[in-house]
């Protein structure tokens, strides 16, 4: 089968076109034809390793697994045989974070991983869209637990995880702004960094009493947050390690089905296209996802 793989950290031109090994699926996994994928700032900064503390996950000399990209859609192309859920043709879509592998023609997945069928009628690419950045940004708002008529401020709401985080914020019910918060003098209950360029210190005086900064990347959130459960009346909510379920999978589903989520698709590029779409990403300047078609 056709993949993007690298064999050393770098820049884009290290991604390659290859022929390698087709999976087969063990016992409790489906085999998936992959239709769509996306490149993700999770990929970009594992390829590059622009934190080299990365490294001790993914191979401190050379990446230990050479096929990026988590989120996919496509179709059930094979079923092991503990498969009850799904079976050869059924449209799915999910994700695979931590192992990756999505840059490819197929890929294996648990039938317990975050998998489901795809909603009716919804194009692969769209479809490919949804799972990274919606489900992340889930971990960060749902232990924020939004309720009707609270306000949240999402920064960052242009890019994948942040356009999601403005969308799940809109099915909780809760009010959200984009405003230049630091200018305009107004304390919310909620501040989401989707890109995690704010500080929970920076952030503090716009919250109200009780409110909580939902981060997503710097190493010092973690211990904000649990110094945040016992002092003072303004939390740090940082989920470590982010939960990705099927049930949250499902959840999504149900947003789109019922019109209350949408994909946002900044670009789309075939799979070989891969170095260029991958540069567009770094550029920092997409709206949503970037998105690869893979055939």
């Amino acid at each position: 089968m056709k993949a993007v793989v690298y064999d050393r950290y770098g820049p884009p031109d290290v991604l390659k076109i290859a022929d390698v090994e087709q999976p087969i699926p063990k016992a409790d996994e489906v085999l998936i034809r992959i239709r769509a994928t996306t490149v993700s700032r999770t990929d970009t900064g594992l390829r590059s390793s622009e934190l080299f503390v990365s490294r001790f996950f993914t191979g401190l000399r050379r990446p230990k697994r050479q096929i990026l990209g988590s989120d996919l859609a496509g179709e059930v192309e094979a079923v092991g045989a503990a498969v009850t859920e799904f079976k050869p043709g059924d449209h799915v879509f999910g994700l695979k974070p931590w192992k990756f592998g999505a840059h490819a023609d197929f890929i294996c997945m648990q039938q317990s991983a975050a998998l489901a069928r795809m909603p009716a009628g919804m194009p692969f690419e769209e479809a490919a869209a949804v799972p990274d950045g919606a489900l992340l940004a889930l971990n960060a708002l749902r232990p924020v637990a939004l309720r009707e008529g609270q306000r949240i401020l999402v920064y960052g709401a242009s890019g994948s995880i942040g356009s999601a985080g403005v969308q799940l914020a809109r099915s909780f019910d809760a009010d959200y702004t984009q405003e230049d918060f630091t200018k305009n003098g107004r304390a919310y209950d909620a501040i989401f960094d989707a890109v995690g360029k704010l500080s929970f210190a920076r952030c503090r005086d716009s919250l109200k009493r009780g409110g909580v900064y939902a981060a997503t990347d710097h190493l010092q959130n973690p211990f904000l947050d649990m110094w945040t459960r016992r002092f003072g009346d303004k939390r740090v909510v940082f989920p470590i390690p982010p939960r990705f379920t099927k049930s949250d999978m499902i959840f999504l589903k149900e947003l789109i089905e019922t019109g209350k989520y949408i994909a946002v698709i900044d670009r789309q590029y075939p799979l070989e296209r891969v170095v260029e779409a991958t540069r567009y990403v770094e550029t920092k300047q997409k709206t949503g996802n970037v998105v690869l078609i893979v055939s």
